[in-house]
């Protein structure tokens, strides 16, 4: 824990919904489809990192309960030194303590605060961005918390004209198009690596479900309508989440080999520059 006091803001992410994303990120098929996609973008920029014989440091910001980590660490190819999990939750860096080996260190930190200067090889940024008023005093931040050359990967919804009520329900200020991190990378002094979306296979399945779903919503009150979101977002039967699974996954690696014209979430990669 920090010196001074970290305000989670449950404006920006709603604590109370911590439990239902724990067991999401172990099962459910938009995880395993976002971590095998996120995967493999790590192993091939590290392919080509100048670092190669090193051990990376690792940073996951706003890494709510550490699935990411999680999943990273069992099937990682590369070195680390030291990794952190952190988030503003101190319920969600409990959490995390059931997953991640007892070598991760878990931070809670403020990200419009970051307590780090030139000290990260590795940070992620996993829907997390959506959520925050200023992005770019964020990635300022993460930027002077990157060493010169340090890579972030960053995850994030796409697209506006896929705008559901259950961004409403996320408490998601933005989605994203892929020329939004030009922008960013440069007002925020990156460099672009890399912007490509995913889960193209199976948006026309999910934009379909969220739209049929927001007739049932609309005229439903606040609390039946958080009570139909959790049911939206709970795992699927075995049989429908593994056939889920199955086509999210088969866009790793072809999703880093073509450009998907559109897709549900969006990847960017950028890089604090050398000096």
């Amino acid at each position: 824990m920090p010196s001074m006091e970290v305000i989670h803001r449950d404006h920006e992410y709603d604590s109370r919904l911590l439990p239902l994303l724990r067991g999401m990120q172990k099962r459910h098929f938009w995880y395993q489809g976002r971590h095998r996609f996120l995967l493999e973008a790590v192993h091939r920029r590290l392919r080509c990192a100048a670092n190669q014989a090193g051990d990376y440091h690792v940073v996951d910001l706003g890494g709510g309960c550490g699935g990411w980590l999680d999943y990273l660490l069992g099937r990682r190819r590369f070195a680390v030194s030291e990794v952190v999990l952190a988030d503003s939750s101190l319920a969600a860096l409990s959490m995390a303590a059931e997953c991640l080996p007892v070598e991760v260190e878990r931070r809670q930190v403020d990200l419009m605060d970051l307590p780090w200067s030139r000290r990260w090889d590795l940070a992620f940024l996993l829907d997390v961005l959506e959520h925050l008023p200023d992005q770019e005093a964020v990635l300022a931040q993460v930027r002077e918390a990157l060493v010169p050359g340090g890579l972030l990967f960053i995850t994030v919804p796409a697209l506006r004209w896929l705008w559901t009520w259950n961004d409403d329900v996320c408490r998601h200020l933005r989605r994203y198009r892929r020329r939004d991190f030009s922008r960013l990378a440069r007002d925020c002094g990156f460099e672009l690596l890399d912007a490509r979306y995913f889960m193209f296979i199976l948006s026309p399945l999910l934009l379909a479900t969220r739209f049929a779903a927001g007739f049932r919503i609309k005229f439903k009150t606040e609390e039946q309508r958080s009570e139909l979101a959790v049911r939206m977002h709970s795992i699927p039967h075995p049989i429908v989440n593994g056939v889920l699974t199955a086509a999210f996954s088969a866009e790793t690696p072809p999703g880093h080999v073509v450009r998907f014209p559109w897709g549900s979430s969006l990847l960017a990669v950028l890089r604090r520059p050398e000096e």
